[in-house]
């Protein structure tokens, strides 16, 4: 455009003038009868008034009419003409060389958003799923999952030592390398130490030296009788009960296995047992006489000593404790330890399976066989860092999925947390090729994340979300834990939210068996029904319990685990690159890529689709058939008189059909929908992430009962538990609070109901007839 003013300037004046004004002036007669031509240069004198838009001329002398004024209307008109004509052909010029240099500029692959843009989102172009999945696989490499196995592997990694911050500071350099933008997330946590002098006795004399230990135990001195329990299951103290055998005051003896160490000791405690000690049963646990266990027993997740809240440290809170701490002490024994005590127990025999193969004839334990269990823990405070770094998205990228690892350990801890830190670094480092080098965009946040303190109960993990509930609720639609992910090869078991089940099914059926190419995964573990032979509870021991049940973040963990009795020996020197090896029939590597691939196709469908792979209607069968066992045990209670006719299924049934229309609404809702339109896309999304979310109880306090989920977390407000209640008040009406009942069910009623609400949308779609 500078080009064609002064083109035209020098026409006039022989050098570069500035834009020309005309201004037709106005005689008295009210006609236009000449044509005034100013240049900007004698506009200095002129000032534009606002009212009626007509020039004022200040002058300090009288006014002239230039001599334009004085030529004929043909000469005038022919000039305008003439000018018009060179503005029209100096402005073609500049266009058409502004245009040339537009096609010279180097343009960005992210998305750019102009004024016209701004009104309605281009799409953002990807891969196709085919070529995702190739990619993938490509990708992965055993070359470079070996390599950071080695890289990662360390002899000693505890939370909050030396050797966990040097290997957070390995995944905090890769993540940097590959431009990920890590950040890191500081506590400053309370775990305990093992006492120096923990001890066991048996009728006065010592078992030997304690190496192991129990984190979060009481730290007490009892005494009491010895009391074999299996594993200390619940439904095995109530074959005790049945047996008449009295656990008060007793020193229960359980082995390790099926559950975790908090709930076999909060099992035993309901009981009034005086002490609890749990050893690695050597019918499921092939490793030495005389390793240790180390393990806790905080039947919750996180710090204790913030229950509920972040252990940051500027955050200043008066002190508290988890009521999931127990009031008894707990410690670990070996093999030799526990031969030497079982083998000299008197009284009854046990019941038929109960008794471990390396006995015959083995008793529950009498009177004189005292045991002495003393635990002298410390209490201490530690640093601790979680480190992340991000992929960001090209559409939405404040949705996000989460992706995370263990990374300390007890000791070697090579299955724990070395395999799955190994996988993390590789699944940021191929998904972070496959954007440079091959033109992926995802259209959502990918987030990775290493977490220390998850031998303490995932105490890492919970604190940060505790720190970041509120937004965290709103942006994050999936997690990931690749922790555990081998301890065997001939098994493959999961664990998720039933929003997950039919993106992991699809899943399995398009990754190849690591040893048989010509098999998928579903064909070799599926069985004649997928979910029975491969999905099981989410408990307490899974790391992505927290994120499933406190936080409402449909989650996913999976393994490869091997099919036999034996477990693999968490939680003891014993898990080594050499011992996984021998589990794995020395095909680790293999089964990492393969692992790799089931995590990375997960995540590439959830962050590449328009619509997010989360099945809403999935939740609609596990709604109806809790609804359905609490009918039938409700109407049989009032049928004799244990429960009130006042108590009325009427609106949790209601509440289960609200569900049932709004899931179904949905579906129609997607099938009929234009999945080009981003704001329709956006819009779907927004109501499917808030489905998990909202089945947390509302009614319960995060501090008290922090796994608020009504079907996936525990405590009384769960759908499990009020099915247990009516079982109590069928035994003995005394024994059961009916009015707490009544309350537990009115709040699952309403939870269920907000979450159809939820669902359904805007408030003008949602149904109110309850």
């Amino acid at each position: 455009m500078e080009q064609a003013r002064t083109t035209i300037s020098k026409i006039f004046n022989g050098e570069p003038r500035s834009y020309t004004r005309f201004n037709l002036t106005q005689n008295m007669e009210g006609d236009n009868s000449h044509v005034e031509m100013k240049l900007s240069s004698d506009m200095d004198d002129e000032v534009e008034a606002n009212g009626g838009g007509e020039s004022i001329h200040q002058h300090n002398r009288p006014y002239y009419p230039s001599k334009l004024n004085q030529r004929s209307p043909k000469t005038v008109c022919g000039i305008v003409t003439a000018i018009l004509f060179l503005f029209i052909i100096g402005y073609l010029i500049g266009y058409l060389s502004n245009r040339s240099t537009d096609k010279n500029e180097i343009k960005s692959d992210c998305p750019v958003y102009s004024e016209t843009t701004l009104e309605k989102e281009q799409p953002v172009y990807s891969l196709d799923w085919s070529d995702l999945r190739a990619l993938l696989k490509k990708k992965l490499t055993t070359g470079n999952i070996e390599s950071n196995l080695k890289e990662f592997s360390s002899v000693s990694h505890q939370a909050g030592s030396s050797g966990d911050e040097m290997l957070a500071n390995k995944v905090m350099g890769k993540f940097r390398t590959l431009g990920m933008n890590p950040w890191t997330d500081e506590h400053f946590v309370k775990v305990q130490d093992r006492g120096t002098s923990n001890k066991v006795l048996f009728r006065g004399n010592s078992v030997g030296t304690t190496e192991g230990y129990l984190a979060y135990s009481a730290v007490a001195t009892v005494e009491g009788a010895a009391l074999y329990a299996h594993y200390g299951r619940a439904e095995d103290f109530s074959r005790l009960q049945e047996m008449n055998v009295d656990v008060n005051g007793k020193v229960v003896l359980i082995r390790a296995g099926l559950l975790s160490f908090a709930e076999k000791v909060a099992n035993a405690a309901s009981l009034n047992a005086s002490a609890v000690l749990i050893y690695p049963d050597p019918d499921n646990n092939k490793i030495n006489e005389n390793t240790a266990l180390f393990g806790h027993v905080h039947l919750g997740t996180g710090d204790p000593y913030t229950p509920g809240f972040p252990s940051f440290n500027h955050t200043q809170f008066p002190p508290a404790e988890s009521s999931g701490l127990p009031l008894i002490p707990a410690q670990t024994i070996t093999i030799k330890q526990a031969t030497e005590i079982i083998s000299k127990l008197r009284g009854r025999l046990l019941p038929v399976g109960w008794s471990p193969e390396m006995f015959s004839d083995t008793k529950f334990g009498d009177e004189g066989d005292n045991i002495t269990v003393e635990v002298n823990n410390v209490l201490v405070q530690k640093k601790i860092h979680n480190v992340f770094g991000v992929i960001k998205g090209y559409l939405d990228p404040d949705r996000y999925m989460v992706i995370g690892a263990q990374r300390d350990a007890w000791g070697p801890g090579f299955a724990r947390s070395t395999v799955g830190t190994s996988l993390l670094v590789e699944l940021a480092r191929a998904i972070t090729d496959m954007i440079k080098n091959d033109g992926f965009k995802p259209k959502r946040s990918i987030v990775f994340a290493s977490w220390s303190a998850g031998e303490f109960g995932s105490v890492g993990a919970t604190e940060w979300l505790e720190g970041y509930l509120t937004s965290l609720n709103l942006k994050t639609f999936s997690y990931i834990s690749l922790d555990e992910v081998i301890s065997g090869s001939d098994s493959f078991k999961a664990s998720a939210s039933p929003l997950l089940y039919d993106l992991l099914e699809s899943t399995m059926k398009q990754v190849s068996h690591t040893t048989d190419a010509t098999k998928s995964l579903h064909e070799q573990f599926a069985g004649s029904s997928w979910e029975k032979s491969v999905m099981e509870p989410m408990g307490l021991s899974h790391s992505a319990y927290p994120f499933q049940s406190f936080s409402g973040i449909p989650s996913l963990s999976f393994r490869f685990t091997s099919g036999s009795v034996s477990e693999y020996p968490f939680g003891t020197y014993e898990d080594t690159k050499q011992t996984l090896d021998r589990y794995t029939s020395s095909s680790t590597v293999k089964l990492a890529k393969t692992a790799g691939e089931v995590a990375g196709l997960v995540t590439l469908r959830l962050v590449h689709d328009h619509l997010l792979k989360l099945n809403v209607a999935k939740y609609t069968n596990v709604i109806r058939n809790y609804v359905s066992q609490i009918r039938t045990k409700v109407e049989s209670r009032q049928m004799v008189g244990r429960l009130p006719s006042t108590l009325t299924m009427q609106w949790l049934l209601s509440a289960q059909g609200s569900y049932d229309r709004a899931a179904s609404a949905l579906v129609s809702t997607i099938r009929t929908s234009d999945l080009d339109d981003m704001e329709q896309c956006r819009i779907i999304n927004n109501r499917i992430m808030r489905v998990e979310g909202s089945l947390l109880s509302p009614y319960v306090s995060p501090r008290e009962r922090p796994f608020r989920h009504i079907i996936l977390g525990s405590g009384s407000h769960t759908l499990a538990a009020l099915v247990a209640h009516l079982d109590a008040i069928r035994g003995n009406l005394q024994s059961a609070d009916v009015d707490q009942f009544r309350n537990e069910f009115a709040f699952a009623t309403w939870t269920i109901q907000g979450c159809a609400n939820a669902l359904a949308g805007e408030v003008w779609d949602m149904d109110n007839e309850i």
